[in-house]
């Protein structure tokens, strides 16, 4: 069982014990929480501890708090390099409701004809959300995305600047794809990058234990 938690732990260096437990349970081993973190602490696999932030109090009202699948769609911008110095580019889109990635689309530059792309393919599979959360980033308040999205009949909700919290969805999905993929991974190129990275939002969706 130790041997099967170091393995796992190695393959996800970033999870804590509560996660490996699933992953055990999985396989066979039927343990409590308690005994696997006494044999988490024995084995020595404890996971760096990441500085806390302060959280910032804000009286701010959740605008359009889905409760149920397409309803809100949250999309954002996460950056990375290449080991040559290129830049990584990632947009993300987020279900608020089910936590589900619906796509990772890396690129050099994504400007707002790509976002429309993405999103129209998006919504050719899954059908068109209600609303589509953002910040006030120029691709998602350029003229030409938000004209499209009003004639797609969905609303448009802005975070205030400075607020990322606002779009807490996506800004916690953001967190878990740069703590547990790209401060991981050394990508060679981009075409790697596309490649790991779409790997790892399908691991995300579907093996990935909840949080």
């Amino acid at each position: 069982m130790v041997e099967a938690m170091k393995e796992l732990s190695g393959q996800y260096p970033r999870y804590g014990y509560r996660r490996i437990r699933i992953f055990l349970r999985r396989r066979g081993f039927e343990l409590s929480g308690s005994r696997t973190h006494r044999l988490w602490r024995q084995a020595g696999l404890l996971v760096p501890r990441k500085r806390s932030r302060k959280r910032i109090a804000s009286a701010w009202p959740r605008v359009h708090t889905p409760f149920k699948a397409n309803m809100v769609w949250a999309y954002d911008f996460v950056f990375d390099t290449t080991a040559t110095g290129q830049q990584l580019k990632c947009l993300t889109v987020v279900d608020e409701y089910t936590r589900e990635c619906l796509a990772i689309d890396v690129a050099g530059s994504i400007r707002s004809k790509r976002v429309i792309e993405v999103l129209s393919r998006l919504m050719s599979v899954h059908g068109a959300p209600l609303v589509m959360r953002s910040d006030n980033g120029p691709e998602f308040v350029s003229h030409a995305i938000l004209e499209w999205i009003a004639g797609a009949g969905i609303a448009t909700v802005l975070n205030d600047p400075g607020k990322p919290w606002q779009n807490g969805a996506d800004e916690s999905f953001n967190g878990k794809l740069r703590d547990e993929c790209l401060s991981i991974e050394w990508f060679r190129s981009r075409r790697e990058a596309k490649v790991i990275i779409e790997t790892w939002r399908q691991h995300y969706n579907e093996v990935r234990p909840d949080s």
